[in-house]
């Protein structure tokens, strides 16, 4: 059972307070097996794999709606108005902003878009366009052609050096010097310095990160570097790569002002940067990919760049609210706040928000199923005793040879147990009503 066992000095300096209040999953399943099983017991013969088995299924079920496991998470929304979902995360039962004076505002669930576990990237023809290891190109990618599936479209080669020569493109399996595609990969034979593939008009926005993936094959000399260059003109530079293999880094979009505003904007940019001639190499499946947007619908990105009229202004006297008096009757109460939004992505595990959370703080309210560490694993004495009316109706409905209306008992104690320790729970106290109900027309003697 359950009894103090250390002196009030020792309880007040570790700072570990409330203890009592609880019971440790491991402590109910010990008393279960103590009390509940054995000769001229109510179960005659159990496992404690049984028992903790039920053990874990009560304190998960009791947790949903009648436990206190209530947890919070607090998080800074960033750029992307993406955050994921927290660990032990079940369902969420409310999501709100802080403001400076440390106010929560409720922020409202959307019902009206979702996020499409599916998103394909089709070309001018209308067909689906596929990586060189036949998967779909998805939405999350930003480059087109990342796979040079037999062509160079969408690529331009250059060499922007001084009294350099121009660099050539190749489609056959004969190159002699420059750019060549063969066998859906980039060529690159004798490429004199600074000889690179880039694209344009790219969606690369300051201080955005941004994964960059490609592969190389058949090196021999030289160095082989990404850059990406945001809408600022801001060119950012990834490692240096002197061997083969696949190499995967995250570039933060204007972390360098090298020439600022003098560089080809929106551009993605692969290749030599050496002032000397890079020798022969090959490299295919370049993917550039914004963090926290991979496979992302076009759904998701419309809603986040989306100001909604009711959050732009939080004055309904201004000159945005004023003009539309009287238009705005019968407007669903859901949409009439200024709070803003959001939706759950379950596929991917990703909160969305609107566009005016970005940069706020936001806690997360949410429910826990409390099967997590030995600290979380706990039970509160009020519901200690459903608890173990959950095991026992748990073991006995599962063993053969229990006669039905044993079953059927310990059912209806269940149910029971369980109703008394949500009234236990709900923490009703008479004076916090009579407080509640002077705010009535009739006023309460107290």
């Amino acid at each position: 059972m359950a009894l103090i066992k250390q002196s009030s000095r020792s309880y007040y300096a570790n700072e570990n307070y409330g203890k009592h209040q609880f019971v440790s999953l491991d402590d109910i399943i010990n008393q279960f097996m103590l009390v509940y099983v054995g000769h001229e017991k109510i179960i005659n013969k159990a496992s404690r794999v049984d028992v903790s088995f039920w053990a874990q299924r009560a304190l998960a079920e009791l947790s949903f709606d009648t436990l206190k496991s209530f947890k919070s998470w607090e998080e800074l929304i960033p750029p992307s108005l993406q955050i994921p979902l927290p660990q032990d995360y079940v369902n969420y039962t409310k999501l709100s902003w802080v403001d400076q004076s440390g106010i929560k505002h409720p922020i409202y669930p959307t019902k009206h878009t979702s996020a499409p576990a599916a998103s394909v990237i089709k070309d001018e023809d209308g067909d689906i366009v596929f990586k060189t290891n036949g998967a779909m190109l998805t939405k999350g990618e930003m480059l087109k052609n990342g796979g040079y599936q037999g062509l160079a479209d969408h690529w331009e080669f250059l060499n922007p050096g001084p009294n350099a020569p121009a660099i050539t493109l190749d489609i056959n399996n004969d190159i002699q010097q420059g750019f060549g595609i063969v066998d859906n990969k980039l060529v690159c034979v004798d490429l004199p310095d600074f000889g690179r593939a880039r694209q344009l008009n790219l969606e690369i926005k300051n201080n955005h990160k941004y994964k960059v993936t490609y592969t190389i094959s058949n090196y021999t000399s030289g160095t082989v570097k990404a850059r990406i260059v945001d809408n600022l003109g801001h060119a950012t530079f990834g490692a240096g790569r002197t061997a083969n293999g696949t190499y995967t880094e995250t570039l933060t979009a204007g972390e360098s002002t090298f020439a600022e505003g003098t560089l080809t904007k929106r551009s993605f940019r692969i290749g030599n940067y050496d002032t000397v001639a890079l020798g022969n190499f090959t490299i295919d499946n370049v993917s550039l990919v914004e963090v926290g947007n991979e496979d992302e619908s076009f759904i998701t990105t419309k809603y986040k760049a989306n100001t909604p009229v009711e959050n732009q202004n939080d004055d309904y006297d201004d000159e945005t609210y004023w003009p539309h008096e009287g238009e705005r009757y019968g407007l669903n109460p859901e949409h009439a706040q200024v709070n803003g939004s959001f939706f759950i992505d379950e596929h991917r595990g990703i909160i969305n928000f609107s566009s005016n959370i970005s940069g706020k703080t936001v806690i997360l309210d949410y429910i826990s199923d409390s099967l997590g560490t030995p600290s979380e694993m706990k039970v509160h004495k009020f519901a200690e005793e459903a608890m173990y009316k959950w095991i026992t109706y748990g073991v006995l409905s599962t063993k053969s040879n229990v006669p039905e209306y044993v079953v059927q008992r310990y059912k209806k104690e269940k149910f029971a147990a369980t109703r008394q320790a949500k009234l236990r729970l709900s923490n009703i106290k008479l004076e916090e009503i009579t407080q509640i109900l002077r705010n009535k027309s009739t006023h309460i003697k107290h």
